[in-house]
């Protein structure tokens, strides 16, 4: 006891000191990782610090300090816990920095041990994802080149994840469709967060969730713990940060693609840690075209969102509440005659008009429930709208309306659990999830009928529920046991399934960790194949798509990972994905719906079945030098398989078969300046991979009907030349001298060799040929931002 006086003492002592040099004000809070419980005591300070600087916890797991600018590293102890440490922290004028740190309880605390402090940035924060998971920060969305500030494109870089196409950022996990991915913010399921998104889909061309409002988020590939249901490929489990308890601050920020934005944070209640957070953001990217940066169409996209967070003021008796939003709007139109052939998004033969909406808000709840439990709920309502309009020319003198798209979709969801920790070995998380979908879904068409036919027409409710349970068990130190079963049960069509989930990872050496997974997943299918009516020869419509089951799929994974230096990692996955229940059409062809969802649209098919399957292995390579001496590396490798096979019995590559993917990203930050205070910035970012498969274009048939007709026989059995980008980043960072003001800019130079990456082969209905479109070429992205 006398001894952490002494050093609460010497910590409070060093931490009120008069620097010579400018501060910011670090502050947080410490607590158990599994009861969330606050750690009274806990002692945190900062590294090779001179003389030393550091905090002691208060009463509520609270702690303030004052710390010189730049690159800070922080280690934090509690007696019978694993000692952490927090990396390269940038500390900036203009922003307070708030760190919430989870400690691990040991489990052999009567030995006589020595536990080294841990960096944990490789792992994820869920404590029950073993393999295939990692977290992500707001810092990294920014700091490697080519991301444009959508955490879709970051995730990019990680070893088996990769981007259908430069233009979009649907994520393609291990071969799978971008459809088979999670989105989930502030513990719930929510639908596609981008902007121009329609009805199914999970990607888009640009990201209405902001990055400036994320807090640290993870990100899984496969073999999930048992809280994840309805995926088969990828979660985003993201979160809003808190805004500041203490001080108001302000942002102000300018970019090529999320747009111009002002932000907001501070304390409506600094006694209880009542505080706001607010965003409003507006599109950049008419201006950007006007001054002939490419963004892929000739069409001015216009976009905006507003986002916030409002934690409300705490209650020991009452929990804690916070309120949370997304809202988002986008609108584009394309003139045929302003468009060319090499469009990426639209073609010249047709005027086209498309809308976007989503609304989501949120009310989160924590309570404490004993000395080791609690309860967090989740209630959130969202609505999406999809609008699309077309007309063709039959003639030089008239305009006829040939498609009109009309997508509501509004959803409740309450997400619950119950989580309790035992004691040092046992912990149980229980819960559930209810999703109803409250439907209007209207698409109709006369393009090549002689007068209009409806093809998709709900209205009407439906509901998915997803119970689940998981135990953590460590029965050694050395040793962690997750097993876990998930629920998923839908009143569409009264599909249902249970999933069973288990992990376990060893730890030979405080250096080395082996780790299994297993899970068996499912997913309901996208809402345009439920919806989609067939018509029959007689007239008369079919309505099979409506009957069709999950698509379910085996995730087996093995992991080794190894630290072979203090902020240097190596971590090698071997897995294999049995894919089965993919809806295929009765008749014999070559489709999937395992090759839809890169797109805004679904293909027309009717007439499915649930015997489709599908097979993904491979093996992933990952390399990382943590953020550390003013430096960082990452090379991620990956050698896959991706296979199908359609009702007519052959297996063929999916079009998500690039076969290799390769990322090799670099940074280095030079301090400048007297007290050296500012820095400059330079990122690499080197990326290559195999081409997309594709089916060829039956060009005397296409001549014949005046349409683009594929040679179905054939498909994706050819395969676009390999993809190959080279990015360059420079950023200048300035912070102000009494710590109140700093600009951030940095110019993004992606694809400096000016390579031309194929996007597509398409049918010219001019020339009667078949053309190459290609990829954005040379694109300067650039960045603008000043905090106060």
């Amino acid at each position: 006891m006398q001894k952490r006086s002494f050093f609460s003492f010497l910590f409070l002592l060093t931490s009120s000191a008069i620097w010579a040099q400018a501060v910011q004000t670090v502050y947080g809070s410490i607590s158990d990782k599994v009861s969330e419980e606050p750690l009274i005591g806990a002692n945190i300070y900062l590294v090779n610090s001179n003389p030393p600087i550091g905090a002691t916890t208060d009463a509520n797991g609270k702690f303030e300090m004052q710390v010189p600018l730049g690159r800070q590293s922080f280690t934090i102890t509690y007696i019978g816990y694993k000692p952490q440490t927090v990396p390269e922290i940038l500390v900036a004028s203009g922003k307070q920095v708030v760190l919430d740190v989870k400690l691990e309880e040991l489990v052999n605390k009567m030995q006589d041990v020595v536990v080294s402090a841990e960096t944990r940035k490789d792992r994820a924060n869920n404590e029950f994802s073993a393999v295939s998971a990692r977290t992500f920060s707001l810092e990294e969305v920014t700091r490697y080149s080519g991301g444009r500030n959508d955490v879709g494109r970051l995730v990019t870089n990680f070893a088996g994840v990769n981007a259908s196409n430069d233009s979009r950022n649907d994520i393609v996990v291990r071969g799978n469709s971008p459809t088979g991915v999670l989105w989930r913010l502030e513990g719930v399921p929510i639908p596609n967060p981008n902007h121009f998104a329609t009805l199914g889909t999970t990607g888009g061309p640009v990201s209405a969730l902001n990055t400036n409002l994320l807090k640290n988020s993870d990100f899984l590939t496969g073999a999930f713990a048992a809280e994840y249901g309805n995926a088969n490929s990828g979660v985003f489990d993201v979160g809003f940060r808190s805004g500041n308890t203490s001080k108001h601050e302000f942002l102000v920020q300018l970019n090529m693609f999320s747009g111009v934005e002002a932000m907001a944070e501070g304390p409506m209640n600094k006694r209880k840690d009542a505080s706001y957070l607010m965003s409003y953001r507006y599109s950049f990217a008419g201006i950007g075209a006007a001054l002939g940066i490419p963004i892929g169409t000739a069409a001015t996209p216009q976009y905006q969102d507003f986002s916030f967070k409002f934690d409300l003021p705490n209650s020991r008796k009452a929990g804690k509440f916070s309120v949370f939003g997304i809202g988002a709007y986008s609108y584009i139109k394309f003139i045929g005659k302003q468009l060319t052939t090499e469009d990426l998004f639209a073609d010249p033969y047709s005027d086209q008009y498309a809308k976007s909406g989503l609304g989501i808000i949120g009310i989160k709840h924590s309570i404490s429930v004993g000395k080791n439990g609690y309860i967090k709920t989740v209630l959130s309502g969202s609505m999406e709208a999809s609008l699309f309009d077309q007309y063709s020319f039959p003639d030089s003198m008239n305009r006829q309306h040939i498609t009109q798209v009309r997508d509501y979709t509004g959803t409740i969801r309450l997400a619950s659990y119950y989580n309790r920790k035992f004691n040092s070995k046992l912990s149980l998380r229980a819960g559930l999830t209810e999703e109803v979908y409250i439907l209007n879904s209207k698409r109709d068409t006369r393009d090549g009928f002689p007068d209009w036919v409806n093809l998709r027409n709900t209205k009407g409710a439906m509901s998915l529920t997803q119970p689940y349970a998981q135990l953590q068990y460590k029965p050694i130190g050395q040793i962690t046991w997750n097993v876990g079963v998930h629920g998923q049960y839908l009143s569409y069509n009264n599909t249902w399934s249970i999933e069973p989930r288990t992990s376990l990872s060893y730890q030979p050496h405080p250096r080395h960790t082996i780790s299994f997974a297993y899970g068996w997943h499912s997913q309901m299918q996208p809402l345009p194949v439920y919806f989609y009516k067939a018509q029959n020869s007689d007239g008369t419509f079919n309505y099979d798509n409506k009957q069709l089951d999950f698509t379910r799929s085996h995730h087996i994974v093995l992991a080794y990972d190894v630290k072979i230096a203090d902020d240097w990692r190596i971590k090698l996955e071997p897995y294999i994905q049995f894919i089965t229940g993919a809806p295929i059409e009765k008749v014999s062809s070559s489709y999937s719906v395992l090759n839809a969802g890169a797109n805004f649209v679904f293909p027309d098919k009717g007439f499915l079945t649930n015997e489709g399957q599908g097979r993904n292995m491979g093996v992933e390579f990952t390399l990382e030098k943590f953020f550390s001496k003013g430096f960082y590396g990452l090379l991620t490798a990956s050698v896959f398989d991706s296979k199908y096979k359609g009702s007519d019995g052959v297996w063929r590559n999916t079009t998500f078969n690039n076969r290799y993917l390769i990322n090799f990203l670099a940074g280095k930050e030079f301090k400048v300046g007297k007290q050296k205070r500012h820095a400059i910035t330079t990122d690499l970012k080197f990326s290559t991979s195999g081409g997309k498969w594709y089916t060829p274009i039956d060009v005397a048939a296409s001549q014949l009907a005046h349409r683009e007709v594929l040679q179905e026989d054939k498909a994706f059995s050819e395969q676009y030349p390999y993809y190959l980008r080279l990015d360059i980043k420079l950023g200048f960072r300035l912070n102000g001298k009494k710590g109140k003001v700093s600009h951030t800019f940095y110019l993004d130079a992606q694809n400096v060799t000016f390579q031309k990456n194929i996007f597509e082969r398409r049918f010219n209905l001019q020339t009667g040929q078949v053309n190459n479109v290609y990829q954005l070429g040379f694109f300067p992205d650039f960045m603008y931002r000043i905090q106060f």
